[in-house]
């Protein structure tokens, strides 16, 4: 092997994995996690700024002759200068050789991965029926989220909104062209949760956080996805779920020892488990019920051969030397 493909943003961004694609790569992934027929090693990261994190994430997933490592950061600061908040990039490695075949951009794979991981969680935790949607955060995640609920669930009305006003408006006027919904923008965060069936807030994850959503916002029978970790949750929003998950339980115990989710209750199943049938899922229809995902290298390995695959076919990308 000679020569490495280079997969830039707009040439992932050109490939365009389709949403039904993705769930279905997120879901024989988590699959294979719950047999343990995954190997995934904790990220260990650089930290140059605070609450900001540079993240090495590895994984391997046989079932998809998938290797690599994803090498990604995330910056809050940088939305103030127009800069995005997660940049990175991510390397595929031959696995019968270790020598390595790719390497794209990983933006669009965290976000897509990461809107698809919420989708995923909410098909097994939430209502089927669930047809009005919270979105807190309009930005990269809130758009993905959405694509990804709408993808699975009959939605039919989104409530939005974001302490950026502008932000906000194009959120509401270029999704609802994109995905033909009833998008409204509302003036407080409160209005996007209470009338909601499913709630996605994703505004950048901090240590200590100064939450928004309080007891009773969200309602009996409703599910949510908190991207941004425990961010917009006050301690008391948060003891009043039914069933709390996560994707990966050693690593929010990790992410906990290190001063994360102090007051958040200890996730009562794996998303893998879930998937599998190990741990149920939604019992009753009054359960109030969150994912909180922490985004992991699997995800992103899950996505990434079948992106390279379809560049080459395509003839996309930009073949470099070794």
């Amino acid at each position: 092997m000679s020569s490495i493909l280079y997969i830039s943003r707009a040439d992932v961004e050109r490939v365009a994995l389709d949403m039904p694609t993705i769930l279905d790569l997120l879901e024989k992934t988590f699959r294979e996690k719950a047999a343990g027929r995954v190997e995934m090693p904790p990220k260990p990261g650089i930290h140059t700024r605070p609450e900001a994190f540079i993240h090495a994430m590895p994984a391997y997933i046989p079932a998809l002759r998938s290797a690599g490592i994803k090498w990604v950061s995330g910056y809050p600061e940088n939305q103030k200068h127009g800069l995005p908040y997660i940049s990175g990039l991510l390397i595929l490695n031959d696995v019968e050789t270790g020598l390595p075949y790719a390497v794209m951009d990983c933006t669009w794979v965290t976000a897509y991965r990461t809107g698809a991981a919420s989708a995923l969680a909410a098909k097994y935790l939430a209502r089927r029926e669930s047809k009005v949607a919270g979105i807190l955060a309009c930005g990269v995640q809130g758009r993905t989220n959405l694509e990804a609920l709408a993808a699975v669930f009959p939605l039919e009305t989104v409530y939005a909104f974001d302490i950026r006003p502008e932000s906000q408006e194009r959120y509401v006027e270029e999704m609802a062209a994109k995905l033909h919904l009833d998008i409204i923008g509302v003036d407080e965060p409160q209005k996007a949760v209470t009338p909601c069936d499913l709630v996605i807030t994703s505004g950048p994850i901090l240590k200590s956080p100064t939450p928004t959503i309080r007891k009773d916002w969200l309602k009996p029978g409703a599910f949510a996805s908190a991207v941004d970790f425990d961010s917009y949750w006050a301690p008391e929003a948060l003891a009043q779920m039914d069933k709390l998950s996560t994707d990966d339980l050693p690593q929010f115990q990790h992410y906990k020892g290190i001063g994360y989710f102090q007051t958040t209750p200890t996730p009562y199943a794996e998303l893998g488990e879930i998937v599998i049938g190990r741990k149920p899922g939604r019992e009753r229809p009054d359960e109030r019920t969150m994912a909180m995902n922490l985004g992991l290298a699997l995800e992103d390995m899950a996505l990434a051969p079948t992106i390279y695959r379809l560049a080459t076919e395509r003839g996309i990308g930009t073949p470099l030397p070794l």
